[in-house]
């Protein structure tokens, strides 16, 4: 008498198991950022203002390259991305499509933060 082997089994194979790890640990990622989001803003919105504002002094006063001038930045201000327009004399710190900061060099006063106001005005 031929018997049939059950292959169906209970137990979910691999591939799904990883799958759902996979999306369980992208839903715990989100709940913490959503949670933190207050926070990483902040935290984003000092690190470009101090980017541009040291970037600036750097580039303008010190008389140096812009790439040289990131060597300034403390440790964790890897996501800070600076741009320079040299006709304006600014320094644009941004960070992650989230926050964004300008600093602006003026004859006798230095380099000064912009408001969005201004940034936009001009």
């Amino acid at each position: 008498m031929a018997t049939v082997k059950d292959t169906s089994s209970s137990r979910p194979s691999k591939a799904r198991f990883a799958i759902y790890a996979g999306a369980l640990f992208l839903v715990v990622l989100v709940a913490l950022f959503v949670y933190n989001y207050k926070s990483i803003k902040g935290q984003l919105d000092i690190g470009t203002a101090y980017g541009a504002r040291v970037a600036c002094s750097c580039h303008y006063i010190g008389g140096r390259d812009i790439e040289d001038c990131e060597k300034d930045f403390e440790p964790g201000m890897e996501v800070i991305r600076l741009t320079v327009d040299e006709d304006r004399k600014r320094v644009t710190a941004s960070a992650l499509l989230m926050e964004s900061a300008t600093a602006e060099f003026r004859e006798g006063w230095g380099c000064l933060m912009l408001t969005d106001e201004q940034v936009e005005a001009e």
